[in-house]
């Protein structure tokens, strides 16, 4: 039976709300704490970020609110918790210095996505400031004007 290769740089999750909301300024790429399990369900794509947020706490990083579902036949002597909070690993200087730009009026750290790098599981993360309602408005009309001409286009070829 010829096993299933996966590509070891392979995304496994996406954050596709967070570029309708947010204007990115600089993205970065940051290791992930995580137990047995979540490594686990991860390989079998059970990960949503979509409501997922980065913090700051005493010079350590966390994103909050990535939920990673527990596969059916994780072990019994482990209780896993779907919601828990996972640190970052980040170097102490680029750390510092996005406190300071999120101190800044207006500025969030959003996860973008989560990858595999060499093996480990990898969170990209952007300094990222929020879109105005007519920002959002004119990123619909922008994707819908995309969609018509590759219709067209498309219409055209037949």
């Amino acid at each position: 039976m010829a096993t299933k290769k996966q590509d070891p740089n392979a995304r496994i999750a996406d954050n596709k709300k967070a570029a309708f909301n947010y204007f990115f300024e600089e993205k970065f790429e940051a290791g992930m704490v995580l137990e047995g399990w979540e490594v686990k369900a991860l390989r079998e794509g059970k990960v949503q970020l979509t409501d997922g947020y980065v913090v700051i706490r005493d010079g350590e990083m966390f994103v909050i609110g990535c939920q990673i579902n527990p596969l059916k036949s994780a072990s019994t002597h482990v209780n896993p918790d779907a919601v828990r909070t996972k640190k970052l690993l980040l170097h102490k200087e680029q750390i510092k210095r996005l406190m300071g730009k999120v101190e800044q009026k207006g500025y969030t750290l959003v996860p973008l996505n989560l990858h595999w790098k060499n093996g480990r599981v990898k969170c990209e993360i952007a300094l990222a400031k929020g879109k105005a309602e007519h920002d959002k408005r004119d990123t619909i009309k922008e994707r819908e004007g995309k969609r018509e001409v590759e219709r067209a286009m498309k219409s055209r070829h037949r």
